[in-house]
């Protein structure tokens, strides 16, 4: 197995369409997490790749795993333990109402995981990349120094090793400040992915970015990025997504990519018409992991990466199911929508 992720799958319950919560009285069950994503996005393009991480011994982990599995994610390195498999509630906005999430995975059985409970000689068997995010560290204190052994173990085996930033305020309730954990994490990371507000809250590095603006000025995420180059390191690159929120329908899509002796810049895509962006930094970190393994040119991984994404803002649920082909056509210029027959 190549590519490992590690973090936390939840129960997704999505209100249909773009109702309310509890408007009419339904949920739509899926699963879906940052690191499950972007272990599916890997698989859909034809990558051998695990997710590890520890799941309830119950009839809803069985059913989570069986979905894994369903969309040719290896998951024999998952641990069975835990009471209870985290859940996500998610709300739809439309126009210029925002789209809602409440989480509810206090105690949740990797919640609960801590150092010592996972054999990583045994989890990092055959892996020569592993992905994790700032999600997992987020959520228990024993959630976060798990995720420290985990960067650590990696690095020791000579891993390479991406980690999106992934900033949720909502998730950091356990005392510590977001940045006193992921500027330790981010010493052991070769590859990082982030926005301009992860950059922000967790390493607390900053340059005067208005993503307010209409048009954003891609010179200060140059900026941005050497100084998070220069703080650590230890990093190869980083790769910012540049988002442009006209509205829960409209957005801008686009990245760069920094790798200390260059700066790639890649095509905007105006994406109108939004089905679900939840999930939208997964692609993007998927597809980047997929191209600079597979494309010998940095330019053509992040055109990759930020094409991926921006198919998977017409997808409903977590995870991005398209085809390298299909990513391709987009990344060529193919993106009229024309029924292919």
């Amino acid at each position: 197995m190549k590519f490992l992720t590690f973090g936390e799958i939840m129960l997704r319950l999505k209100s249909p369409g773009h109702e309310r919560f509890f408007q009419s009285p339904m949920l739509e069950a899926t699963f879906g997490g940052g690191e499950a994503n972007v272990a599916v996005s890997l698989a859909n393009y034809g990558q051998e790749v695990g997710f590890l991480s520890v799941i309830p011994a119950n009839a809803i982990g069985d059913e989570c795993i069986k979905d894994l599995r369903k969309n040719g994610v290896d998951t024999s390195r998952v641990i069975r333990g835990g009471e209870r498999l985290g859940i996500y509630y998610l709300e739809s906005g439309a126009n210029q109402r925002p789209s809602k999430v409440v989480y509810d995975r206090a105690y949740s059985s990797i919640a609960m995981a801590k150092p010592g409970d996972i054999d990583w000689d045994k989890a990092f068997e055959g892996v020569e990349w592993f992905h994790i995010t700032g999600i997992t560290p987020a959520i228990s204190e024993s959630a976060k120094d798990l995720s420290l052994e985990s960067v650590k173990e990696a690095k020791k085996r000579g891993i390479t090793v991406s980690c999106d930033l992934n900033f949720r305020k909502n998730l950091w309730k356990y005392g510590v400040k977001a940045s006193e954990v992921m500027r330790e994490l981010a010493n052991y990371v070769d590859v990082a992915i982030a926005n301009e507000e992860d950059v922000q809250k967790s390493l607390e590095i900053t340059t005067d970015v208005n993503v307010e603006s209409g048009e954003l000025d891609r010179s200060k995420y140059k900026a941005l990025g050497d100084k998070v180059l220069a703080a650590y390191p230890n990093m190869k690159m980083i790769a910012i997504t540049l988002r442009e929120s006209k509205s829960a329908d409209t957005n801008g899509w686009a990245a760069c990519l920094n790798d200390r002796e260059h700066f790639y810049e890649s095509k905007r895509y105006l994406i109108s018409d939004i089905i679900d962006r939840v999930g939208g930094g997964d692609s993007f970190a998927g597809g980047l992991i997929y191209g600079l393994n597979n494309y010998s040119d940095k330019q053509s991984a992040l055109e990759f990466a930020v094409a991926a994404s921006c198919l998977k803002h017409s997808i409903l649920g977590d995870f991005n199911l398209v085809s390298v082909s299909e990513v391709e056509k987009l990344m060529n210029g193919d993106g009229t929508g024309r029924v292919q027959r």
